[in-house]
């Protein structure tokens, strides 16, 4: 496994395994167990995707040290605001089972997250959580939230893949010393990403797939990325990206296929922001 060194010293992998949409209490224990088994060691949960719970189950069956783990959560929109976001952080670490976290995000730059971000500069102060960050924090956000604060966030998790590269907010993120982490890395499938034609030519010199050589391709720019998969055969494939390395040829040819756009969702679009503020569970 390959590290990266996020702005305040601590050490995160640079592949981990993500959770999102695994609903199934017991399927999501099973899928972490399975993960952590194939040598993964980054878990990113949620308190939105109800899975918490569940992670800390497998995390106390698996095994392996807790040091030589590293357990993301984020703080959802409803839990914005200093008091309740520490007591909802309070009762993630209760779910999960753990007396520290190694890295919490605010999920969405929603609701009071100065507040938020408030109370986990506080719980990291007093060393219950090793780095904090953001997620869905478009650059202009980003800055202003690092403008009025003390600690720069660690990690912006942000949607990023072959088609939505975010050359222009890496940027940004490298500027501050933030550290991106790709969310979707795979675009859900979308734009039939595991059998785009130029994915494939690329991925067919190294006897490669089409997501192991998406996740080689923002691995290479420095991009951390969280795949998921409830199949344990492909979250052997998908750590299986660090015996080969892309030319610049192949870099090049695969930074074509940006589109600049989101395949999801945008916090510009009045629509998605009613939307999201609406999801308070």
């Amino acid at each position: 496994m390959e590290y990266v060194e996020l702005n305040n010293g601590v050490k995160m992998p640079i592949l981990g395994y993500g959770v999102f949409q695994i609903t199934d209490q017991e399927e999501c224990e099973r899928c972490v167990l399975d993960a952590i088994e194939v040598g993964y060691r980054l878990i990113d949960t949620a308190q939105a995707y109800g899975n918490e719970e569940a992670v800390g189950k497998a995390i106390k069956k698996c095994g392996v040290p807790r040091e030589e783990l590293f357990i993301t959560t984020k703080v959802w929109i409803s839990n914005a605001g200093y008091e309740k976001a520490k007591k909802s952080i309070e009762e993630s670490l209760k779910r999960l089972q753990l007396n520290y976290l190694d890295l919490l995000l605010i999920h969405q730059p929603f609701n009071d997250y100065y507040g938020t971000y408030r109370a986990m500069e506080e719980l990291y102060k007093e060393g219950k959580i090793r780095a904090i960050g953001v997620s869905n924090f478009y650059p202009d956000r980003l800055i202003d939230l690092i403008k009025f604060n003390e600690v720069v966030p660690a990690v912006n998790q942000v949607e990023t893949h072959p088609f939505n590269q975010q050359v222009k907010a890496q940027e940004v993120m490298k500027k501050y010393g933030v550290q991106i982490q790709a969310w979707a890395p795979f675009a859900e499938g979308r734009n039939n990403m595991f059998s785009n034609e130029t994915l494939k030519s690329v991925g067919d010199k190294y006897n490669k797939s089409n997501a192991q050589v998406a996740l080689r391709y923002l691995i290479q720019r420095g991009v951390a990325v969280i795949p998921k998969t409830v199949r344990k055969e492909r979250m052997i494939q998908n750590i299986d990206v660090f015996d080969f390395e892309l030319t610049k040829e192949d870099m090049d040819l695969i930074a074509t296929l940006d589109k600049g756009e989101s395949l999801f969702f945008s916090h510009y679009d009045p629509q998605t922001v009613e939307y999201l503020t609406s999801l308070v569970r």
